[in-house]
This record gives C-alpha cells, sequence and structure tokens, in this order.
C-alpha cells in the first residue's frame, strides 16, 4: 500500500495565540511575513483578530469560532488575542518552507540590515516565555512603525522591510525550491497521474488507498504567534531536510 500524504503539500498546525500584552497593549504574537507561502487561518475558539500591512494598508480582520481568513505571501501579519482564549488551526502552503526559513520577523530596520544581529534577535534556541517574549516585543515594534507609515500613505519603508527581508533570505531560495517540488509539485503530479488511470480505466491507485492518522509530539513549542502544535504530515523520506 503507498503511504497516503497529507492534501496538496500543506502543512497543519495548532495555535494558542500568545495572551502577552505588547507595549501598544494588545496581546497577541510575533508579526512577521512570509515570502512564498500563503497561510490560513481556521479558528476554533476565542475572540481575535489578525492585524496585517500591505502596499494596500493596514487592516485589521476579525476571528472568532468557525472564522476562516487567509493571506497571501507578503503579509505582514500579526495574530492578536482578544479573550486569551484564541486557538487557530493553521494551514501552510508549501509543507516544509516556513520551517526551513519562510519568515521574516518585522524587527526595527537596524536589526534586519545586519544579518547576525537578526540572527540573534530571532533565536529561540533556549525556548523560553521570556525569550520568546523579547522577541515579539522587538517584532511589534518594528510592526508599529510599518503601520504608522502605511496609515499616512508611505508605502516607502514597506518596500524597504521586503528588500531586507528578501536580502536575508536569498540563501534559501535554492533550498525552498527542493522543498517545493518535493511536496506541493509532487502532489500535483500525483493528481495528474491519477486522473490519467481514471481516464483509461485503471484502478491502481484505488486498490493502494489507505489511512494515516498523526497526534501532536507532546508539549507544544513557542512559535512566532503563540504555543504551537506541530503535526509529521510529511512522508518520512522528507522528514527532516
Amino acid at each position: 500500500m503507498v503511504e497516503p500524504v497529507f492534501p496538496g503539500g500543506t502543512a497543519v498546525s495548532g495555535l494558542s495565540v500568545y495572551p502577552w500584552p505588547a507595549a501598544d497593549g494588545v496581546c497577541g504574537g510575533s508579526p512577521h511575513v512570509h515570502l512564498a507561502c500563503t497561510e490560513g487561518y481556521v479558528t476554533v475558539s476565542g475572540q481575535g483578530a489578525v492585524q496585517t500591512i500591505t502596499a494596500a494598508g493596514f487592516r485589521e480582520t476579525r476571528l472568532s469560532a468557525g472564522t476562516v481568513a487567509w493571506f497571501s505571501p507578503g503579509t505582514i501579519h500579526r495574530a492578536v488575542n482578544h479573550d486569551g482564549e484564541l486557538r487557530i488551526v493553521v494551514v501552510m502552503q508549501n509543507s516544509g518552507l516556513p520551517e526551513a526559513g519562510d519568515a521574516v520577523f518585522t524587527f526595527p530596520p537596524d536589526v534586519l540590515a545586519d544579518p547576525a544581529a537578526y540572527r540573534r534577535a530571532a533565536d529561540l534556541t533556549v525556548p523560553t516565555e521570556s525569550a520568546a517574549r523579547t522577541r515579539r516585543d522587538l517584532a511589534v515594534a518594528g510592526f508599529l512603525a510599518l503601520a504608522k507609515e502605511i496609515r499616512r500613505g508611505n508605502t516607502e519603508p514597506l518596500a524597504e522591510f521586503y528588500r531586507a527581508a528578501v536580502a536575508l533570505k536569498a540563501d534559501r531560495v535554492d533550498s525552498w525550491e527542493r522543498i517545493w517540488r518535493a511536496g506541493p509539485v509532487a502532489a500535483a503530479e500525483r493528481t495528474g497521474a491519477h486522473l490519467a488511470a481514471l481516464r483509461e480505466g485503471r484502478i491502481d491507485h484505488l486498490l493502494d488507498a489507505g489511512v494515516r492518522s498523526a497526534e501532536a509530539p507532546g508539549d507544544r513549542v513557542f512559535g512566532m504567534c503563540g504555543r504551537l502544535d506541530t503535526y509529521p504530515l510529511r512522508p518520512t523520506d522528507q522528514q527532516d531536510r
């Protein structure tokens, strides 16, 4: 039997958004951006919002149980927890890319301009609440500055942030392409093979049908936006790349 693969080369995680207040009095996670991935939120419980910055402006999208929201690459986003109970299922395009570094925090420009300083600020090898809060607060400082300029109609600081983000991740693009080809591209090609088989009346892939499940492996980790339940959904030969 062929090992069943989670649909479409996507990743899924459970997210409990941080309830910690930031400098502006808003509780929530670390603002950041993905350069190549669309991200989706399926709200499970609680009340909150996702604050976003794009060239089109600042926006706040409310989240409550049953709300689905998603945003494309380049959308700076900050998960906000209004009642301390916000829980979300996160569906991430291009499974493996965020884990491979497709995320850039909205740290202030001087940190973004210095790769070594950025790595130090983003580092969470000692996974403590204090370290996660310090990282979050620095990202919020940069986010609030960007939001202020966007509200004024000034998009140049946002463009500068994008340029700095791309420069920070330039050495990752080749490895991201390998992950993309092994995940979403391979998933699309499997569907093409299945359609070809159906057209010819073959049932090979139907005879190989199966079920797989995954449990969150223990304690929640400190993620960008909150405590995370992560699931090993990729095929065994794609793990830990």
